[in-house]
């Protein structure tokens, strides 16, 4: 009986411990750490924008759905993301209808150049 106790506490914790992944510690840079903050504001800030009901029913009447414009701002590279957000930041607060066709534009040719949306080929 004592065998089987045994066996069974063995199994037990080999199984426990190839289930558990190990973690890994290191310390972060200051400029990995600011990195970090800048690009999650960035973030914040194209999508307050994408989220405005004026900007929604613009991306939904050219074909783009707002969902899949935030998933891909999520996927941007840093510097993408901070010229995007620079010049969202620079709109004016009431917001004028050039500069936001300006910005929905410029969302569009970004997922067009990745390939996420497929409507300027089709002109």
């Amino acid at each position: 009986m004592k065998d089987l106790i045994l066996k069974f506490a063995l199994i037990s914790f080999l199984c426990t411990s190839l289930s558990v992944p190990a973690a890994e510690a290191r310390v972060l840079t200051t400029e990995e750490f600011l990195g970090a903050a800048d690009r999650a504001a960035h973030i914040e800030t194209v999508n307050a924008v994408l989220a405005q009901e004026s900007v929604q029913s613009q991306l939904i009447a050219l074909g783009v759905d707002p969902a899949d414009a935030a998933d891909r701002v999520a996927q941007l590279s840093d510097q993408e993301l901070s010229q995007l957000a620079a010049q969202m930041e620079d709109l004016p607060a009431g917001g004028s209808a050039l500069a936001l066709i300006g910005a929905v534009f410029l969302v569009l040719m970004i997922l067009e150049l990745t390939g996420v949306i497929n409507i300027f080929n089709s002109f």
